[in-house]
């Protein structure tokens, strides 16, 4: 019999079964798997002489090694290191971090970029003027917060030649003044014609900062992410790609990477031979995989174009568009099922945003024919607002509903404003969802939020935030997940969309990735500001080897 390389004793959430955490006292593990988990003396006869243990502190537990569904760690490297406006309460706090990246900028025609602005808390849409006064002349492109909109300056528009007679293009929007001019904010797809002008991050950009912020997803207990690319097109796949094949072959990606691609790089896909499911690089044993197309449905919910069945509540103060009250479709349903359907024949398998009801129903009639094709689930991204005729799809088609619940935190109010009474009703509907037996896989999307993991597994129990004004109700309460089912969300359900059934559990034969964290992080009732929210690991276990300790 094979002896074990190291005993883990102490308290073990194996993730076992269909339900619950699958408590044992001890983990043998071996060759990169775990050999057996049970009870102390079952484990114990597996010591060999070359045998190490790892007792853990009373105080402590393990848990399997978490995958973030849904993180843009390519753009979030490089983000990283721009203008941050995500805690700018003000405009003007703001404009004043502009100007500071103005002055440093020692090139007249360098681009100034960030991300992070949001108007709802600067209670208006910000405007090109706003950056003449901090950055006269300066090319400017900041994304808003969630991504989904522009704000660009005078000079960004000139070198896109946008202006009063620059027609929307299909599937976005550029805002303008009575007059019919720009005011400097883009929407969906026409944040494109501004953002195809930026200097993409060369490969050897993306190489230099990826490992770094891997190794904080390390440190927060997060060994694998699925990357579902950035806002802009990469049709060459030069860039993140790239990146991930030689860091992969180099063996320096301190994560699983499942790296996702847009329609306009499937034709290069297929020329390379690549589908869901291949290895990125030539490494037998690198971290970077090809994962799915990534397609928009729609929009989003701050920016005011998720797509829905029934229109947004009315904004006397902040009128949409003729004909944009009910969102806007980015990429219309006709086309959402083409692109789907081309890419399938080349065994490349769809991932479709979807945040409103509409966009959510078309997305899934994309996917129906497909789903189950290929290595890797079909999924959705977001499931923000879902229509009751809709929701049972997903687990009867096998259909994933990606989900991630740190957006409640920041969109619960302007939800309860946007949408009314279905906001509660229909919103953000993980239990509905978990019970009807759809996988149910946790992310971040960050940069649109931060990385750290485990404030959105305690939303996804509370339905609260500690960020809320005091005496704010939870957000639609019975949908929050018992913290079991939220665990194996974070863990288990990640992996399995990924086709990685060795993965997410700590049973025989599973990949040895696992974390040591606090036990009073998983003591219940779990409250919104209470341990789990901060957890911290003070180890963790990337196929049977120590990859962090505290």
């Amino acid at each position: 019999m094979t002896a074990a390389e190291l005993i883990v004793e102490g308290r073990v959430a194996t993730l076992a079964g269909d339900v619950g955490f699958g408590w044992v006292d001890a983990l043998a593990i071996a060759g990169g798997r775990v050999l057996a988990a049970g009870s102390v003396p079952e484990i114990a006869a597996l010591a060999g002489p070359g045998t190490r243990r790892l007792a853990l502190d009373r105080s402590e537990v393990v848990i399997p090694g978490l995958t973030d569904a849904h993180l843009h760690l390519a753009q979030a490297a490089v983000s990283a290191r721009q203008v941050d406006l995500a805690s700018a309460a003000s405009l003007d706090e703001g404009l004043r971090r502009i100007a500071v990246a103005h002055a440093r900028l020692a090139q007249a025609d360098a681009w100034l970029l960030g991300h992070g602005w949001e108007s709802d808390r600067w209670g208006g849409w910000p405007t090109a003027a706003d950056l003449e006064r901090v950055a006269p002349g300066r090319a400017v492109a900041l994304w808003a917060h969630d991504h989904h909109s522009l704000w660009v300056s005078q000079t960004s528009l000139r070198l896109a030649g946008i202006g009063a007679g620059t027609t929307d293009p299909d599937g976005g929007e550029i805002r303008r003044d009575s007059a019919g001019s720009p005011t400097g904010v883009l929407h969906e797809a026409a944040t494109r014609l501004v953002a195809t002008h930026v200097p993409a991050p060369t490969a050897d950009e993306l190489v230099a900062a990826i490992p770094d912020l891997a190794r904080e997803l390390v440190r927060l207990g997060v060994v694998a992410v699925h990357d579902p690319g950035d806002l802009v097109p990469d049709p060459a796949l030069t860039g993140a790609f790239a990146a991930y094949a030689r860091l992969g072959d180099s063996g320096e990606l301190p994560v699983r990477v499942h790296a996702s691609l847009r329609a306009e790089a499937v034709a290069v896909a297929v020329e390379r031979g690549l589908h869901s499911g291949s290895r990125l690089g030539t490494n037998p044993d690198g971290r970077a995989w090809v994962g799915w197309q990534k397609l928009f449905a729609d929009g989003s919910l701050g920016s005011r174009t998720a797509a829905l069945l029934e229109p947004f509540t009315f904004e006397p103060e902040r009128p949409l568009g003729a004909g944009r009250e009910r969102g806007i479709f980015v990429t219309e349903p006709a086309v959402l099922a083409e692109l789907t359907g081309r890419a399938a024949s080349a065994r490349i398998v769809t991932q479709i945003h979807a945040i409103g009801d509409a966009a959510l129903r078309a997305a899934l009639d994309a996917l129906e024919p497909h789903a189950g094709d290929g290595p890797l689930r079909t999924r959705v991204e977001h499931v923000q607002l879902t229509d009751p005729v809709d929701l049972p799809r997903f687990a009867r088609l096998g259909i994933a509903a990606s989900v991630q619940p740190v957006h409640l935190r920041s969109d619960a109010a302007q939800a309860r404003h946007l949408w009314g009474e279905r906001a509660e009703r229909l919103g953000y509907p993980w239990r509905s969802l978990s019970e009807s037996g759809a996988l149910l896989p946790f992310g971040t999307d960050a940069p649109v939020e931060p990385i750290d993991p485990w404030p959105g597994i305690a939303i996804a129990v509370t339905r609260s935030d500690p960020s809320w004004p005091a005496g704010t109700a939870p957000f639609g309460p019975s949908e929050g997940l018992t913290l079991a089912r939220a665990l194996r969300a974070a863990c288990l359900d990640a992996a399995l969309v990924a086709g990685e059934g060795d993965r997410g559990r700590l049973v025989a034969g599973q990949r040895a990735d696992l974390v040591v964290i606090p036990a009073a992080s998983l003591a219940e009732p779990i409250e919104p500001d209470g341990s789990l929210a901060g957890t911290r690991p003070r180890m963790v276990v990337l196929d049977g080897a120590v990859v962090f300790e505290a």
